[in-house]
């Protein structure tokens, strides 16, 4: 029997914190080994464990896995959360790029600029209200079903809901025009591994405080 996926990266959000949600949504368990420090890195590169030289990496299925969207496509897959044929996996990777996109602009907030910030905020909460979330809330309202894609529950759905929780701890509100999304937000949030994974305790990550940030540039030269 396969052993648990074990990833590896820093104990921030990163790039990583997606691969936590979807295989959390999937229900699989996972371990984690965490690069405390640059030396954990440099012995990753120097044992020739990473293809590019970067992370993620995720230890699964006899794999090291690298490149983000790889991986995310190979769990997406393989736990049958990637639509039913081409056309559907099509919308499912045009709506995961839309919430990627968004979450970018938002992993790099805590390392601009002090003077930078309030406008890169500004413009994360106006690229959210007027360019993604109202893709999302029209196709919910197009089509009338419960999520996103062929009426059953996908990656594009965990992306999402990720996508909003992130948003919303800047700006609690950020829904308020939303209705869809509002209920979107509470229906996947019930779904029993999404709400386990939720819950105080589990193995989700927060943002950073300004310690953990200061680490964070040090292993990876920021």
């Amino acid at each position: 029997m396969a052993g648990k996926p074990k990833l590896h990266y820093a104990k921030g959000r990163g790039k990583m914190e997606s691969i936590r949600w979807l295989l959390a949504a999937a229900g699989v368990e996972f371990e984690e080994e965490f690069i405390e420090k640059k030396e954990d890195l440099e012995k990753l590169r120097n044992d020739g464990q990473l293809l590019f030289q970067q992370v993620p990496m995720v230890e699964m299925d006899g794999m090291k896995m690298v490149q983000t969207r790889a991986i995310l496509s190979y769990i997406a897959a393989k736990h049958n959360l990637y639509g039913k044929d081409l056309k559907e996996r099509a919308l499912i990777d045009m709506y995961v790029e839309g919430t990627t996109d968004l979450m970018g602009m938002i992993m790099t907030l805590p390392f601009q600029p002090p003077e930078n910030k309030e406008e890169q905020t500004s413009l994360i909460f106006e690229k959210a209200t007027t360019r993604y979330f109202p893709v999302y809330e029209k196709v919910l309202k197009d089509h009338g079903q419960d999520f996103l894609v062929g009426g059953k529950f996908s990656w594009a759905d965990v992306h999402l809901l990720e996508a909003i929780l992130m948003v919303e701890e800047m700006k609690p509100d950020v829904l308020s025009a939303f209705p869809l999304l509002q209920d979107f937000k509470a229906r996947v949030s019930n779904i029993s591994t999404i709400k386990k994974f939720l819950e105080p305790g589990s193995q989700r990550k927060f943002e950073l405080d300004n310690k953990a940030l200061q680490e964070i540039r040090k292993i990876f030269n920021i």
